[in-house]
């Protein structure tokens, strides 16, 4: 288990938190958790605004995930909480002939998938992942199990790390300090578990997530 920044080459943008705090109220957290049209697609309120594939997103990402998993042409991935597949879509561009996968909870990411890898992909929630044991030679969880309540967090990280051969890396919202902790909750619309990042490293010693991880932090 380690904690690495696996994304550190992921475009960064600057986030008005207060301008979003303003703006959530419950109906638009219900909506939003819903992850469907309205989060993806819909007005920028309810989640991305207009969820579109482009290559300077994960492109820059994907040599860093090659490099960390040692992927070749032979190796099998998982994304869990794929969304719209975008990610996988780089990885089997500038890693060819690799084995993506993908699952995620929204009907309509999978519906609306980048063509490419549509057909690899599968909706599924990440506390009963589809595949057998030790199926995968890295599984991939970026923003996604910190969206389940505390409890059912620990099932999808056992459940990534029942499906892994043993590698794995996941970011999920976290926060050092007082200043931290309220951009976070300024800028927080779908989680549900965002703990500090000490508490975070002993609930995967508790749960038995033995992969890597990074935090994310608006």
């Amino acid at each position: 288990m380690m904690e690495i920044d696996l994304l550190k080459n992921y475009p960064r943008t600057k986030r008005d938190t207060k301008a979003r705090v303003e703006a959530k109220t419950e109906e638009v957290r219900r909506i939003a958790r819903q992850f469907g049209e309205a989060f993806f697609d819909g007005d920028r309120q309810y989640g991305y605004g207009g969820f579109h594939y482009s290559a300077r997103f994960w492109q820059p990402v994907i040599p860093d995930f090659q490099a960390h998993f040692q992927l070749t042409a032979q190796s099998k991935v998982l994304d869990v909480g794929c969304a719209k597949g975008f990610m996988l879509h780089d990885m089997q561009e500038l890693i060819p002939g690799i084995d993506v996968n993908g699952v995620d909870v929204s009907d309509y990411a999978i519906a609306n998938a980048y063509p490419t890898v549509k057909h690899k992909l599968q909706q599924a929630n990440a506390m009963a992942l589809p595949f057998e044991d030790n199926t995968f030679d890295a599984v991939i969880s970026v923003n996604t199990v910190h969206n389940l309540e505390q409890d059912d967090c620990a099932i999808a990280l056992q459940e990534i790390m029942r499906v892994s051969k043993g590698n794995a890396f996941i970011t999920v919202d976290a926060y050092r300090d007082d200043e931290e902790k309220e951009r976070m909750y300024e800028w927080n619309l779908t989680a549900k578990t965002i703990m500090h990042v000490d508490e975070w490293k002993a609930f995967f010693r508790d749960v038995g997530y033995t992969g890597d991880y990074y935090w994310f932090m608006p």
